[in-house]
């Protein structure tokens, strides 16, 4: 049976779904928005900073359910603007390091909260 992971180290979810939710083997993480969870607000500044915060906020429930995002098996970003590949990259290949996992690059047409990108993940027990 899966079942829901929940912290308030990361912002809440704003509509109908859960921050996460395992499996057995799993861990599937929502996709999150470069918010604050202490103020439930979109952070201010470019691209790189909005990255550091995606990647924090799913380190915060990786963390919630017993693992961390060495784990990930595989990453979605979401961009409102592909030219805000290269800034988003170099941020996050400091949080995967060698142990990179598969991963999707995405433009989309917008974001909750305007936002400039979103990013999802799973993980791996």
């Amino acid at each position: 049976m899966p079942k829901l992971i929940s912290t308030d180290t990361a912002p809440l979810a704003i509509g109908p779904y859960a921050q996460a939710v395992c499996t057995e083997s799993l861990l599937f993480i929502s996709g999150q928005l470069p918010v604050d969870p202490g103020t439930g607000t979109l952070i201010p500044g470019d691209v790189s900073a909005q990255t550091h915060q995606c990647l924090k906020n799913l380190s915060a429930i990786a963390s919630a359910a017993g693992l961390s995002l060495k784990q990930a098996v595989k990453v979605t970003v979401f961009l409102t603007d592909m030219a805000d590949f290269p800034s988003m990259n170099a941020v996050y290949s400091h949080y995967f390091g060698a142990t990179l996992p598969a991963r999707s690059t995405v433009q989309v047409a917008g974001l909750p909260k305007n936002a400039a990108l979103e990013i999802e993940a799973i993980l791996a027990y």
